[in-house]
């Protein structure tokens, strides 16, 4: 029973306070057995260079995946990712942030494979209490199977960021004064995985996975974590420079925007994005 002294609110305040002075903690470089364990194809996941590179891989018989052991309650997280070369139609390499449970919330990077010539799909998307629908989707400016590239989860109590080689290319902001949700109470654990979903991935199932070209693998590098919330980071946000360079990217950039597909969401977009402008 909650004391006549605390109402719920403050209990839950409470309660995240106490998780973040106990896991405050910075990550830099680390070996990746320090802070991942593998959960799904064993065979596929290995561990090289002394721990300082990670690969996934996919074949006709398993996928691979790693999760972090530690939870993070706001960070800023960096990996650098070399994505599946060649014909990578059908395969789905996925860096994400997630709690666990039906309400949960989740900062998803999902990249969408493709035919030998044709550009991968950056896919985006934010869910808040079990909800999202707030789908983004960008091709990159550069090739991202000819070498590493890094890619950036900031997320503290004013916004999420989500970064392509230190470049904005979306943010969410924490718009809780509107009523629209925003992640705040959930720990959340840092996943990856590279797995087959050629019945959606490429041109909405049409192309599908090339076994001959298998085995399928992406490379992990240079992990940073920062959860410090005495950091700089915890209160960034999107400066002057940072928007000019969101709208750069989703001028040229962006190929879908789930606050402009009047198509799908006929009675209206989410409140979210009525409010994008505001700072």
């Amino acid at each position: 029973m909650v004391s006549a002294y605390f109402s719920s609110s403050n209990v839950s305040a409470l309660l995240v306070f106490l998780f973040m002075m106990s896991t405050s903690m910075v990550a830099f470089g680390g070996k990746f057995y320090d802070d991942f364990y593998i959960t799904w194809g064993p065979v596929n996941a290995k561990m090289l260079d002394y721990g300082q590179l990670l690969t996934l891989s996919l074949n006709n018989v398993s996928g691979s995946a790693f999760e972090s052991y530690n939870q993070y309650l706001y960070v800023k997280i960096d990996m650098q990712i070399k994505l599946v070369a060649g014909n990578s139609a059908g395969t789905v390499t996925t860096f994400y942030l997630s709690s666990t449970g039906n309400h949960h919330d989740e900062i998803d990077f999902e990249f969408l494979g493709n035919v030998t010539g044709q550009p991968y799909i950056l896919h985006t998307n934010v869910f808040c209490q079990g909800k999202g629908n707030r789908e983004q989707q960008f091709y990159l400016w550069f090739d991202p199977t000819a070498d590493f590239h890094t890619y950036s989860i900031l997320w503290n109590p004013l916004n999420i960021v989500f970064l392509v080689d230190g470049i904005p290319i979306r943010q969410f902001k924490n718009l809780e004064s509107f009523g629209i949700p925003f992640p705040k109470y959930q720990p959340m654990r840092l996943y990856s995985s590279l797995w087959n979903a050629d019945n959606w991935a490429t041109r909405g199932g049409l192309e599908k996975i090339d076994w001959t070209q298998a085995p399928f693998t992406a490379s992990y590098r240079n992990f940073n974590a920062n959860s410090d919330s005495h950091g700089a980071w915890y209160w960034e946000k999107v400066d002057y420079s940072g928007k000019g360079q969101i709208q750069w990217v989703q001028n040229n950039y962006m190929i879908y925007n789930y606050c402009t597909d009047s198509k799908r969401f006929p009675l209206g977009f989410a409140p979210e994005c009525y409010l994008t402008n505001l700072s």
